[in-house]
């Protein structure tokens, strides 16, 4: 989320389309919902101003007990936002490179988290593995082999402006822009 700034690039292509989009992002490294539950930035932030959505993420979530506190906290997290007049939202990841062939898992632990928390699903890694089925010379990661490059955080902000201005974008003409362009509308 941090990375290469993904609330501003959905954004940015808020502004390229005449929407507006106004966020406050709240990042740790290496934070889980938990976490950012407990240390209370979020919550005062939830609490203190009126939002259309809330965005939830935390790591991959792919092994058995992260499955479990994902879907622990996405719930309790998405109880709050309720009770407060906000939509919650949980935003699929992927796991590190090395462990690219995990990527299912998270998609489906996250799938599961979103629909026991009863919160809206912003399925980036899904849009990531359809850009891989289409070209697997795609770079999305970045060069720690974990976060985003650019065209992974922007593949991932396709996917969270088209869910939230149900207004998927395809404009691209050229690869691998058009690539992921549609991975993201298709997700």
């Amino acid at each position: 989320t941090e990375t290469n700034d993904l609330p501003g690039r959905v954004a940015a292509l808020a502004r390229a389309t005449g929407r507006k989009l106004e966020y406050q992002t709240i990042t740790f490294g290496g934070f889980n919902l938990e976490d950012h539950w407990n240390k209370g930035d979020a919550r005062t932030a939830l609490a203190t101003r009126r939002w259309d959505v809330v965005v939830m993420q935390q790591g991959p979530s792919a092994l058995p007990e992260s499955q479990a506190d994902l879907r622990r906290w996405a719930t309790r997290w998405a109880d709050e936002a309720r009770a407060l007049g906000t939509r919650p939202a949980l935003l699929t990841v992927w796991p590190e490179s090395y462990r690219r062939s995990a990527l299912r898992e998270v998609i489906a632990s996250y799938r599961r988290a979103a629909q026991a928390a009863r919160a809206e699903l912003l399925p980036a890694g899904l849009a990531w593995e359809w850009t891989w089925f289409c070209d697997r010379r795609i770079q999305l990661y970045g060069a720690d082999g974990f976060h985003p490059s650019t065209l992974g955080t922007q593949t991932a902000a396709l996917v969270v402006y088209g869910r939230l201005f149900r207004a998927p974008l395809v404009t691209a003409t050229r690869r691998p822009a058009r690539i992921v362009q549609k991975a993201a509308a298709r997700a």
